[in-house]
Formats: structure tokens, C-alpha cells, sequence
């Protein structure tokens, strides 16, 4: 086994009922939501590279 702690579960962000949320906790799903956002528009920005990549080479 790893000694390693696993990360604690994550609550769902989307589709989740937010009416008890306190305001506090509204805002900071707001800031993890802009956080996924981030790292999901860097992921679709490398695997866009990537396709451009293997375009180009298959195009000589």
C-alpha cells in the first residue's frame, strides 16, 4: 500500500442542491468551479496541440 494519504472524496460541484449552502460555501464552489474550468481549458488546449501534431504529420 501506499503510504501516500489518498485526497478526501470530492462533493459533486454541478447539479447538486445548493439551497442550505451558507454563502461562504456558495463562493468557494464558485472559485472551484473557475479552477475546473482552468484546468479543463489546459487540457483541451494541450490535446488540441497534440491533434494539430498529428495532423500535420499526416499531411506530408
Amino acid at each position: 500500500m501506499d503510504d501516500e494519504a489518498l485526497p478526501p472524496p470530492r462533493v459533486p460541484l454541478i447539479a447538486v442542491d445548493i439551497s442550505r449552502l451558507s454563502v461562504d460555501e456558495i463562493e468557494q464552489r464558485i472559485t472551484d468551479l473557475k479552477a475546473e474550468i482552468a484546468r479543463l481549458e489546459t487540457a483541451l488546449t494541450a490535446k488540441l496541440a497534440s491533434r494539430a501534431a498529428a495532423d500535420a504529420a499526416f499531411k506530408l
